[in-house]
């Protein structure tokens, strides 16, 4: 653990301090909220060769969905060629399927990091936090003078939604945005075959199942935006802010890489009123 925090959570929690000192010196308001957005924004530029690649394997894999459901159809009785033939249609389009792995795991040690840091730096005790922050500074001009404030907008940053909604009912909103900006992008990147597949399948009342993969899609595709919001109405405000913003950052990247996804026939709908 003592080598993960030299090698990430430190030099992440450094950034922070120097984000802040910079804000503090353009006499910036809200000097820590907005140096958590750009610490976030950071490790998103960091994560930006990444997410990439995984995003356009993401979309390769997508694109591919038919061609793989037709020799499903095709091969339905025999398990051996079936795989044969999905194996050289990956490789006939150079589409290596574990290649959106690899990119998911450099990830995760940097954002459980950051998450790390923001959670030391807006949920534990005031003097705690700043003893804290000292002792790791690179430099004596990191060091804090004084605990920092962790308002943001009027938003206490340390507190969480469910602890603030007796007196600031405004405060539900947060984790409303928190479970719907995840769900646009969960949108964005559900492929639109798939939901019109979908669509035909209730109509037909077919009897045949859907695969795990796409059992699991459907299912993520509103589990996750709702277990997200439940989790920012209990998490410090702090928190959310720093999801929000790298959840914005990946439905930008998403949408670059591939549009709108499946919020293209929403889109339609909605102008077409």
């Amino acid at each position: 653990m003592q080598i993960f925090d030299l090698l990430l959570i430190h030099p992440i929690l450094n950034i922070l301090l120097a984000l802040y000192h910079a804000f503090l010196y353009l006499h910036i308001p809200y000097a820590l909220g907005f140096s958590v957005i750009g610490l976030t924004i950071v490790v998103r530029i960091v994560l930006y060769p990444f997410t990439h690649s995984q995003l356009k394997t993401s979309k390769k894999m997508q694109d591919l969905s038919p061609h793989i459901s037709n020799l499903k159809d095709k091969h339905k009785n025999d398990a051996k060629m079936l795989q044969a033939e999905t194996m050289k249609l990956y490789k006939d389009h150079g589409v290596n399927p574990a290649a959106g792995c690899l990119p998911l795991l450099v990830q995760l040690p940097i954002i459980w990091s950051l998450y790390t840091v923001l959670q030391k730096a807006v949920t534990e005790d005031p003097a705690k936090a700043l003893s804290y922050m000292n002792s790791i500074a690179y430099v004596d001009w990191l060091k804090l003078t004084h605990s920092w404030d962790l308002s943001f907008f009027g938003f206490p940053l340390g507190k969480t939604p469910g602890n603030l909604l007796a007196i600031m009912p405004i405060v539900i909103a947060i984790p409303l945005i928190t479970g719907g900006l995840q769900f646009i992008q969960a949108k964005m990147m559900a492929p639109v075959a798939v939901v019109v597949k979908n669509k035909k399948a209730l109509a037909k009342k077919e009897e045949k199942k859907d695969d795990f993969a796409t059992a699991f899609q459907t299912q993520s595709l509103y589990m996750l935006p709702i277990m997200l919001g439940f989790f920012s109405y209990n998490f410090a405000i702090g928190l959310s802010l720093y999801w929000n913003t790298f959840t914005i950052f990946g439905i930008l990247q998403q949408y670059k890489i591939s549009g709108l996804g499946a919020l293209a026939p929403w889109k339609e709908k909605i102008f077409k009123k």
